[in-house]
């Protein structure tokens, strides 16, 4: 599929339902984790008599406790979202599909992380935390359980653990997972798709560009691959050229849609094959 200028209006670009699926993400199912089965999980207990929402996992359907696999962690965008054309978003973890559509179930563990709100007892269906003040540190604390968890229970590897996102999730990657240094430090690439922080301001407050350059620097050139439907991703370009950040380990990647949606990813095409591509070459293996 040939993709369309910069410039094109977002009606020249193909709908995605135009494409057959070849894949179909599984749901998830009751039951501790085991390899080739998607399952709700929360990581260690908590001192907390409250549980909080769940995450879900799966282990690769080749997974065995005997090695490190590298780590596939999702963000979901924001739920209630639903537009003209019918693509639409829950907002649930279970519902995400980038880490299937690259993966097909295998070689990596695939981990969905939910938004919690300020009291870590909910899950956040938009942005995270309450409004207006939106702290992620209920989030945060939560992600930091379950990744821990999961490297220490099942092989993940924190050396090839990898971030994406979709929409909010999207503008998360960096506004949540380049928050600080000690958790941005936990993360040897990035693949947000559809939107990204600092381009745009949104509800959360420290969503302005001066606060979203400053979490930029602790990207420190590590790989990006930045997709997008339509011509999405050159407003993105244009942005981080203004920053003057490194952009040498930098991907731009237009979905060849016009859907604001990550279904793209679960249908053939040049698109999935280069994200696809892309992340095998952060493996190293």
């Amino acid at each position: 599929m040939a993709l369309l200028s910069a410039n094109a209006a977002a009606d020249e670009w193909p709908d995605v339902r135009s494409v057959n699926p070849d894949l179909e993400f599984p749901d998830v199912q009751a039951g501790p984790p085991q390899a080739g089965k998607r399952v709700f999980y929360s990581g260690r207990p908590q001192k907390s008599s409250i549980e909080p929402p769940k995450a879900t996992l799966m282990l690769p359907k080749n997974w065995t406790p005997d090695k490190r696999w590298p780590v596939f962690v999702e963000l979901p965008g924001n739920g209630g979202y639903r537009d003209a054309r019918g693509d639409e978003c829950s907002g649930q973890p279970e519902d995400c599909c980038l880490g299937y559509g690259l993966t097909a179930g295998k070689d990596w563990i695939w981990l969905c992380l939910p938004f919690l709100n300020g009291d870590g007892t909910r899950l956040a269906k938009t942005w995270w935390g309450d409004a207006p003040n939106h702290d992620p540190a209920t989030t945060l604390e939560f992600w930091k359980n379950v990744l821990d968890a999961i490297v220490e229970d099942y092989g993940g590897d924190p050396d090839c653990t990898v971030l994406a996102g979709f929409s909010r999730g999207a503008i998360a990657v960096n506004a949540l997972g380049l928050r600080d240094a000690e958790f941005a430090g936990r993360w040897k690439a990035f693949f947000p798709n559809s939107h990204y922080d600092g381009v745009r301001r949104w509800p959360f407050p420290d969503s302005d560009r001066l606060a979203a350059r400053e979490r930029l620097q602790r990207l420190d050139n590590r790989p990006q691959l930045i997709s997008g439907e339509g011509h999405q991703v050159e407003e993105t370009r244009r942005y981080l050229q203004e920053t003057g950040v490194d952009l040498t380990n930098t991907q731009f990647l237009a979905t060849g849609y016009r859907n604001h949606t990550d279904r793209w990813v679960l249908r053939p095409g040049p698109a999935r094959d280069t994200a696809r591509e892309w992340l095998k070459s952060q493996t190293g293996y």
